[in-house]
């Protein structure tokens, strides 16, 4: 208390910063962004990795050797870039915090500091594994949603917790069409999401289910008591085994959509707003898998004569100059 009162003192008197620790930043930051994020459990499990080399620091003091030294750390634990770059994130987004609502005059070494990273994931997987993937799924009796939950997840390209939170007051038979507001997203944007036939076909066993266990149930994949799903990564993992499909993962199932859709000649700004991608660079990932658009565009560089065929253009060498 009182170091407390004297540092209150020399900031009223003197115009002097207090010592801020690490500590106090992430428990002040994690209190306040919690109601906000859905991130909120990930951004526990990172603040615990950060912890372990930034413990008992002085914010005020953090220099960019701080910020090598705890590259290195994760490095040495064979951690990828993606992930050293996601745990910095979250720390220099703290600092903002503590600079801009907490008034701290503390230093962001971390800005300017991002790692490079591999082009993102593009893992999908081909039509006749997807309908052996799906009756995999259908052959287990300990998650007899699963089956559907894949078609939804390869006809929509929703995300795992967007389907798995989906209630049955945001599906539209008559519209055919799913709704996903804005607190139901990871983009924080409402979105409007087509259901075609295979889709709609899968979101009417589930509802036959519900009709029979419990149809007070106000969500889509539930359990016969009617509790919501929270989660099928163990079964979705030992029906890939089954299958024969390897280094696949729920999130893959978006993948596969909007690689389909690529493949079948929709536009990538379609695709876009199917998916909910933040921007098109996300989206332009998946352009590498419309060969088809690209020989179009090369044939409109040919040079054609006046009857349609392409004219050989022939250089004569000359006898001695250019």
């Amino acid at each position: 208390e009182a170091k407390w009162k004297a540092e209150i003192f020399q900031n009223a008197a003197w115009n002097i910063e207090p010592d801020h620790s690490f500590e106090e930043l992430m428990l002040l930051y994690l209190k306040a962004s919690a109601p906000e994020k859905r991130s909120e459990k990930s951004d526990r499990q990172r603040v615990k990795q950060l912890r372990r080399f930034f413990m008992g620091r002085v914010m005020n003091e953090l220099n960019p050797s701080d910020i090598r030294g705890y590259i290195a750390m994760r490095r040495e634990a064979g951690r990828k870039n993606s992930t050293i770059n996601r745990e910095l994130s979250l720390l220099s987004t703290a600092i903002r915090y503590g600079q801009k609502e907490l008034e701290w005059d503390i230093p962001n070494p971390v800005s300017g500091r991002k790692l490079s990273e591999p082009e993102g994931r593009d893992r999908w997987i081909t039509r006749e594994e997807a309908a052996n993937l799906i009756k995999a799924a259908g052959e287990s009796t300990k998650a007899p949603h699963l089956s559907n939950f894949i078609v939804l997840g390869l006809h929509t390209g929703c995300r795992k917790q967007e389907l798995l939170g989906l209630e049955w007051d945001r599906v539209d038979f008559r519209r055919n069409v799913i709704t996903l507001d804005a607190c139901h997203t990871k983009t924080k944007k409402r979105r409007t999401v087509p259901i075609n036939d295979d889709a709609r076909a899968a979101l009417i066993k589930r509802a036959r289910f519900r009709a029979e266990h419990c149809p007070d149930s106000l969500w889509v994949f539930c359990n016969k008591e009617g509790n919501r799903i929270g989660d099928v990564k163990t079964a979705f993992n030992r029906a890939c085994s089954i299958a024969g499909i390897t280094d696949f993962t729920m999130h893959d199932l978006r993948h596969t959509c909007a690689s389909w859709l690529v493949m079948a000649g929709r536009p990538i700004l379609e695709v876009r707003e199917m998916l909910g991608h933040a921007s098109v660079t996300m989206t332009e990932r998946y352009a590498h898998l419309a060969p088809d658009k690209l020989k179009d565009a090369a044939r409109a560089l040919e040079s054609k004569s006046h009857s349609g065929h392409t004219e050989f253009f022939v250089t004569k060498k000359s006898s001695g100059r250019c």
